[in-house]
């Protein structure tokens, strides 16, 4: 059973989705729900998600799915000229990929964070000793802040899924919901920091609600100009 702010937040991002297409920013969240801050957002979604009601989709801004409804609430028929509401699928193969690929899901900054990744835009082949390939997905790199740790811009990094990271980890970390980076992280206290490997680049400190691991990095692809 969901508590009345967890439905009320479920019902805000259905609509939401349904009237433009993507779902709301944790501002939006908060302001609808007359919250004092996101972390208190960011639990009522961490509930929602353990429930079964949503999924946040793999490093992608504002990007939550919603999977159900409650059985007690009947969603509103979608305005006129819009079709029903759908949840949005990233990185669906075609026949024509290769089975055992792995999702290009875009660029990943190397440095000064870029929006996240929005979609799919290629296919990749994994070492043969990867694992399920489902579990993974890649980026390409874009920026020279990791290139002491041989991540070099144009290279193919691919990532297993994780919501979580031991420090030390090189992940790729989405920040306040808003851009994804590549970076090694770093556990101090009750802050997250965010570790270039480039002097040329700052470490940059978070809070812990402030950053979400969407990856941590497995296998390096490199390709050569003929």
């Amino acid at each position: 059973m969901l508590t009345s702010k967890q439905k009320e937040l479920l019902l805000f991002i259905h609509e939401r989705i349904k009237r433009d297409g993507v779902s709301p920013s944790f501002d939006e969240m908060k302001e609808a729900l007359n919250l004092a801050s996101k972390s208190g957002i960011h639990r009522l979604i961490v509930a929602l998600e353990e429930r079964g009601f949503i999924r946040r989709l793999p490093n992608r801004a504002r990007a939550l799915e919603v999977l159900k409804m409650p059985d007690s609430v009947t969603p509103t028929a979608p305005p006129r000229g819009r079709q029903a509401f759908r949840p949005s699928v990233v990185g669906t193969a075609t026949p024509e990929m290769a089975k055992g690929s792995i999702p290009v899901l875009g660029r990943i900054a190397a440095g000064v964070p870029i929006e996240a990744i929005q979609h799919e835009v290629d296919r990749v082949s994994p070492p043969s000793d990867l694992g399920d390939p489902e579990q993974h997905y890649a980026l390409e790199v874009k920026g020279d802040s990791m290139i002491d740790a041989g991540i070099l811009e144009g290279d193919i990094v691919i990532l297993r899924y994780a919501d979580d990271a031991q420090s030390g980890d090189i992940v790729v970390a989405l920040v306040e919901e808003q851009e994804a980076t590549l970076k090694r992280l770093r556990k101090k206290g009750n802050s997250i920091a965010l570790e270039a490997a480039n002097p040329a680049y700052e470490t940059r400190i978070f809070g812990p609600d402030q950053v979400r691991v969407q990856g941590k990095l497995v296998a390096l692809v490199r390709r050569y100009e003929a």
